[in-house]
């Protein structure tokens, strides 16, 4: 099953980066999203209707909760988002800008498939 990764954002320079195995595509249902806990932090899985995914921060800046992935996934104007659970503010989903306050960002990962694994891109631990 080949599906559409978002595009990947620009890495800092020298930082070094390694794809961790997450889980299998279809342990996220099309319209949901998943929590993982990759070297202690929470990042959100979401996939699309259309089966688009995106990994971004699952903390909520807003009501300081790691809920994210349990937001609702949608479109706001042609903008792929999910909005928190909590409080609604809603982020895009290939920025991780909050639509509703473009002051507050959540951190974007790169997220690829991979053999049907979704795979996302992290800093490499120091060796």
């Amino acid at each position: 099953m080949s599906m559409q990764a978002l595009v990947e954002l620009p890495r800092i320079p020298n930082q070094v980066h390694e794809w961790r195995d997450v889980c299998a595509i279809d342990d996220v249902i099309p319209g949901t999203g998943v929590a993982a806990l990759i070297d202690g932090e929470q990042i959100a899985i979401v996939r699309t209707r259309d089966g688009v995914l995106a990994a971004l921060s699952n903390f909520d800046p807003f009501s300081n909760a790691f809920v994210i992935a349990r937001g609702i996934v949608g479109d706001r104007a042609g903008v792929a988002k999910i909005a928190s659970p909590i409080y609604k503010q809603n982020f895009s989903l290939q920025t991780g800008e909050c639509l509703d306050d473009p002051s507050v960002r959540l951190a974007v990962f790169p997220i690829r498939v991979f053999a049907d694994r979704i795979q996302v891109s992290v800093a490499k631990a120091s060796e």
